[in-house]
């Protein structure tokens, strides 16, 4: 396999790990199931923030921005700043979700 074909592995399924961490936090956040999705969420969490971290290493060595992808590293980190079931916790959620989005697209 070559390295651009598992940057786009990375990709795609980080993206999809973060569309089930965001699913996951919405059911949280709602009430459904809580005390049952507390670890996953926080697996689910870890899996993105590595996924987002070896997706920025995979750019560079194949010649796309990596940059765009240490930035939401860098949110991922900071989610642990704000309190979960918070309005900030839920918008900086949904700033990582949409700036993944917007980074596939620019460095795919």
């Amino acid at each position: 396999m070559s390295l651009l074909a598992l940057y786009h592995l990375v990709g795609a399924t980080t993206l999809l790990l973060l569309a089930a961490l965001l699913l996951l936090g919405l059911s949280l956040q709602l009430g459904w199931r809580r005390s049952a999705a507390r670890w996953p969420h926080h697996l689910l969490y870890f899996l993105v923030t590595a996924g987002t971290l070896i997706a920025a290493g995979l750019a560079g060595l194949v010649g796309k921005p990596w940059w765009p992808a240490a930035l939401l590293v860098l949110l991922l980190l900071g989610m642990s700043r704000t309190r979960p079931g918070r309005p900030a916790h839920w918008r900086l959620a949904l700033v990582v979700g949409a700036g993944w989005v917007g980074a596939a697209l620019y460095g795919w």
